[in-house]
C-alpha cells in the first residue's frame, strides 16, 4: 500500500466532544468517523485493524472446534416473544413493522436465532456443538459515548454451545475461557476475569473479562492477595461482626425536624452513626412495590436487587408512589410495623439490635429497632454494594475497586432457551431432554478501542505488531531523489515478498508530517530513508513502541525489519 493513495485523514486536534482516549486517537489517527450518535463508519484502517482482530478471534475459534454461520440481522418478533425477551429488552430493542404490519427487531444477540437453528439437532449423537459468528448488532443504546466504547451499532462475535449435559456446558465454558484468554493476550490485552451478573441473559454462571481503564464505565472489585475478583454487580466482601446493646423493649419514636439523609441524622444531636442506621429505600421490581434495607453507610446494587427477587426491570419508586406505600415522604422511611408490603433486607443487617430507623412519619424516626423482632423481612439477600478496602471474601485481604472496560462475557445458559423453543435431542436412554446452552460475546470494536486505551503515548496509538493496520512504514524523506525513491522501493517490495504488511510514504511532505502521521496512526516500525543516510548505504530503524532507533545496511535492511517483525507475531 501506499499513503499517497490511501485514504489516512489525519487530524491535529481532538474532536470537541471525544473524552475517551481511544475516541480521540481513533478520529484523529483517520480510523473512524461518526455519522451520529452511537453510530460509526470505520475507514479503511480502521477496518484493517477489526479483520486482523476477526483473525485471531476465527483462529482461536477454529481451534477449540466451532463452525462459523451468517445469520440475519433482522428477526421476526415472534422468536423473541417466545423466548420471553420481547419484552425483557425494553426500549434498548430496535423494533420496526414491515409493510404487511409483522412486527420485527434488530438484533441484539442471536440466542433465539442459533437455538431455532438446534431444534434440527436430533440426537445426543450430533452433541456437542460450538457455533459461532462475527456479526453486526443493535441496540438503542440511550446514551452512547466514549467513541467505540458505548455505541447503538456494533460488530460482536457471538458463538453457543450446545451439550447434552451440566458436564458437556462446562467443557464448552472452559474451552471459550481458554481461548478468549488467548485471543486478548494475541491482541495485546491481559484484562481480569471476573464474576458477573447474567443479567437478561439469563443462566447459572456468567464471567466477564476486563480491561482495566478510566475511560470504562463498569467497576470491579478484586484482591491482589488472592486473585478473587467480581464485577460490583455480583461482588461480596466480608462484614465484620458489631456488637449491639441489648437496646429497648420497643422501638421509641423521636422527633427529627429537617432530617432528611443518613448523613443529616449523624449530625442530628441524639441521632445515630450512618452504620447503626437502618436506610429504606422504596422499589419498584416487574411492578411490585418493595422496600430494601440497607445498613445506613451501604449503597444498594440494583443488579443484586434485581437478581436477588429474580426481576427484569427495577427502579426506584416515585415520590407519589412512596407516599402511597408507606405514608410517609423519603427520609423518615422505615419498614417497623409494615405489612403487605414486600420487604428485602440486606445480610448484614441480620441480627442487628438497638437500631435507628424512619417512623413513616414525616420529620419522625424510630429508636432501639430489633431487626428481627420488629421488621416482617421477607428475603434476607446480599443487595449491597462493595466498598474499595473491605475485606475479601475468599482471604480476608483489602479489596481494590477500579473502573473497566467489558470486553468478553462468557454465560452458562443452561436449558432457558431450548426449553422454550423446542430444541431437545434423545438422550441414550431415548427420552427427550433439553440441550445446554451456553453464550460467548467478544465486541470487536470494543476491543480496538480498549487497545488504544491501554496502548497509547502522548503522540498517538501504539499498536501491537498482531492488530496493527501495517507492521511498518517506509518513510521516503526525498521522494523526488531518485536514487532514494528508487531504494524505498526495493526494500518495500521485499518485504511485502516476506509477507509484512508494509505501507510506503512517498508523499511530497516536510519529515516531520510523515514521522508524526506515523506515530499517531501508530505503525509498529518505520524505516526512514533519506539521501543523507543512503550516502553511507545505512537506513534508520525505529521502533514505535519504546521509541528505540538504530541503523542498518541498506543491503540487509529489509531482512532485518522482517525478522523484527516476524519475532513480534509470535
Amino acid at each position: 500500500m501506499r499513503w499517497s493513495n490511501t485514504f489516512i485523514p489525519t487530524l491535529r486536534d481532538d474532536p470537541a466532544d471525544a473524552e475517551a482516549i481511544s475516541h480521540k486517537l481513533l478520529v484523529r489517527a483517520g480510523l473512524i468517523r461518526q455519522l451520529s450518535a452511537g453510530i460509526y463508519s470505520i475507514l479503511p484502517l480502521g477496518w484493517r485493524v477489526c479483520r486482523k482482530i476477526e483473525a485471531l478471534i476465527r483462529d482461536e475459534m477454529d481451534r477449540i472446534g466451532a463452525q462459523e454461520f451468517r445469520l440475519p440481522a433482522m428477526h421476526p418478533a415472534e422468536l423473541w416473544q417466545r423466548s420471553g425477551r420481547w419484552s425483557v429488552m425494553g426500549d434498548e430493542m430496535f423494533r420496526l413493522k414491515d409493510r404487511r404490519g409483522a412486527e420485527l427487531c434488530l438484533g441484539m444477540t442471536h440466542e433465539e436465532v442459533f437455538t431455532s437453528i438446534a431444534t434440527e439437532l436430533r440426537s445426543h449423537r450430533a452433541l456437542p456443538q460450538i457455533w459461532y459468528q462475527i456479526q453486526t448488532k443493535f441496540r438503542d443504546e440511550p446514551r452512547p459515548k466514549s467513541g467505540l466504547l458505548r455505541v447503538r451499532e456494533f460488530v460482536m462475535k457471538d458463538s453457543y454451545s450446545f451439550d447434552l449435559d451440566q458436564n458437556g456446558l462446562d467443557h464448552a465454558f472452559k474451552l471459550h475461557f481458554d481461548a478468549y484468554r488467548r485471543i486478548f493476550e494475541r491482541c495485546g490485552l491481559t484484562p481480569l476475569a471476573v464474576e458477573a451478573s447474567s443479567g437478561a441473559m439469563g443462566g447459572s454462571e456468567s464471567i466477564e473479562f476486563m480491561a482495566m481503564s478510566d475511560a470504562g464505565e463498569d467497576w470491579i472489585a478484586s484482591c491482589g492477595a488472592c486473585g478473587y475478583a467480581a464485577n460490583l454487580e455480583k461482588a461480596t466482601s466480608r462484614v465484620d461482626a458489631v456488637e449491639d446493646g441489648a437496646g429497648l423493649a420497643v422501638p421509641e419514636p423521636f422527633a427529627t425536624p429537617g432530617v432528611r439523609s443518613i448523613e443529616d441524622l449523624v449530625n442530628f444531636a441524639g441521632g445515630a452513626a450512618a452504620e447503626r442506621q437502618i436506610k429504606t429505600l422504596v422499589y419498584s421490581a416487574d411492578g411490585t412495590t418493595t422496600l430494601v434495607l440497607l445498613r445506613g453507610d451501604h449503597k444498594l446494587s440494583e443488579q443484586k436487587l434485581a437478581d436477588g427477587v429474580g426481576a427484569v426491570a427495577v427502579r426506584a419508586a416515585t415520590a407519589d408512589e412512596i407516599r402511597a406505600a408507606l405514608g410517609a415522604s423519603a427520609g423518615s422511611l422505615g419498614a417497623v410495623g409494615v405489612a403487605g408490603v414486600r420487604i428485602v433486607a440486606d445480610a448484614a443487617l441480620q441480627g442487628r439490635r438497638d437500631m435507628t430507623t424512619g417512623a413513616n412519619r414525616d420529620e419522625f424516626h424510630l429508636r432501639g429497632v430489633d431487626v428481627e423482632r420488629d421488621i416482617r423481612v421477607d428475603a434476607w439477600l446480599e443487595v449491597r454494594e462493595v466498598a474499595a478496602g473491605e475485606p475479601c471474601p475468599m482471604c480476608g485481604g483489602a479489596l481494590g475497586v477500579a473502573k473497566t472496560i467489558e470486553v468478553g462475557h462468557i454465560f452458562k445458559l443452561g436449558t432457558k432457551y431450548s426449553e422454550k423453543l423446542g430444541a431437545v435431542v434423545q438422550d441414550e436412554a431415548g427420552a427427550s431432554v433439553p440441550i445446554v446452552m451456553g453464550s460467548y460475546g467478544i465486541g470487536v470494536g470494543r476491543v480496538m478501542a480498549s487497545i488504544v486505551e491501554a496502548c497509547h503515548d502522548a503522540s498517538g496509538i501504539v499498536w501491537p505488531v498482531t492488530v496493527a493496520p501495517f507492521e511498518v512504514v517506509i518513510t521516503v524523506l526525498n521522494p523526488t531523489d531518485v536514487e532514494t525513491q528508487e531504494a524505498g522501493e526495493r526494500i518495500y517490495e521485499a518485504l511485502r515478498a516476506q509477507g509484512i504488511d508494509v505501507i510506503i510514504d512517498t508523499r511530497d511532505e516536510r519529515p516531520g508530517v510523515k514521522f508524526k502521521d506515523a506515530e499517531l496512526v501508530g505503525i509498529p516500525y518505520r524505516v526512514t530513508i533519506g539521501p543523507r543516510g543512503l550516502a553511507e548505504k545505512k537506513v534508520e530503524f525505529v521502533r514505535r513502541r519504546d521509541g528505540t532507533k538504530r541503523e542498518l545496511p541498506l543491503d540487509r535492511a529489509a531482512e532485518t525489519v522482517a525478522e523484527a517483525v516476524l519475532e513480534e507475531r509470535r
